[in-house]
């Protein structure tokens, strides 16, 4: 019997996950690891084998813009696994036109918010079976640039924008990662299973890669030492396996010394944040209705 930890990560293929993976691989982690490419698990496989051979990934493919198909990835997931120590939703998009998913979704909301909420939610019991356990979401400090939320408004809103109005955009979508997080936090509280998230920090990670010249940025960024992305999959790390976060719930977590940061102000009240629960719930049942 395989007694080691196992921890599922989404969007480990690429940037801050990647390394997250890595780290964790390092330690002796079991990775379940949710991808698109089986070209990209193969290729973290390999690079996971040449640092620690004795490490095990096991893969589990899916579109993280279809809810279908994040569905259909739980369901193996809680097929595979015995126990899951961690689930860390680290995938993301910064999508600089729009683009509606098969389900109906703008694709940031869908692979930002809707799909670490539907991934957790199939995985709960499992979670809870399996306590002392951890989620750990990654938000962003482009939260604050959401403005105002208003769930029923923004989680099927699918108006064209600007590559100027994404950030705006984006940075709702990581709201929401935050409001569910500390949602999730309370839910969870009498059950063993902490819900943290945090903010990374800013990384030369290819989140923006759709952005004409970003490749030759990213080279520029990293020769002069900004943007370092090992700093944000550390408080990534952190949060997953730091015996210093075993008990701690609910809370939003600064790449700088793991500072406590409080959500921004049109998210932060409870009512509503399980407002945005309750509204998403209610519309992934509707769009989305579990398979018989």
């Amino acid at each position: 019997m395989d007694s080691r930890p196992v921890i599922v990560i989404t969007g480990a293929t690429n940037g801050l996950g990647k390394l997250v993976a890595l780290d964790l691989a390092e330690r002796g982690i079991r990775l379940g690891v949710v991808a698109r490419s089986q070209d990209k698990v193969d290729e973290l496989r390999a690079e996971i084998g040449r640092l620690a051979p004795a490490a095990s990934v096991d893969a589990f493919l899916a579109d993280l813009s279809s809810l279908a198909e994040v569905r259909r990835a739980a369901a193996e997931i809680d097929a595979h696994y015995e126990r899951i120590d961690v689930l860390i939703n680290n995938a993301g998009l910064h999508a600089f036109s729009q683009r509606v998913t098969v389900d109906g979704f703008s694709e940031m909301v869908a692979v930002n918010y809707l799909a670490p909420w539907v991934l957790t939610n199939a995985l709960r019991e499992k979670l809870i079976a399996s306590a002392p356990a951890r989620v750990v979401t990654v938000a962003s400090e482009a939260a604050r640039q959401a403005g105002d939320i208003v769930p029923a408004r923004d989680l099927v809103s699918t108006e064209d924008y600007t590559r100027r109005e994404s950030s705006k955009l984006y940075g709702r979508t990581k709201l929401m990662d935050i409001m569910f997080s500390q949602e999730l936090g309370r839910q969870l509280a009498a059950t063993g299973v902490t819900a943290n998230c945090c903010d990374p920090g800013f990384n030369t990670s290819g989140l923006g890669r759709e952005l004409p010249g970003s490749g030759v940025l990213e080279k520029i960024l990293k020769t002069l030492r900004i943007g370092d992305p090992r700093r944000g999959a550390a408080i990534i790390s952190r949060l997953a396996a730091d015996p210093a976060f075993a008990t701690t719930t609910a809370g939003y977590f600064s790449v700088k010394n793991a500072a406590l940061l409080e959500c921004p102000l049109p998210g932060r009240p409870e009512r509503i944040q399980q407002d945005l629960w309750t509204t998403t719930t209610k519309l992934v049942e509707t769009r989305v209705p579990p398979s018989s």
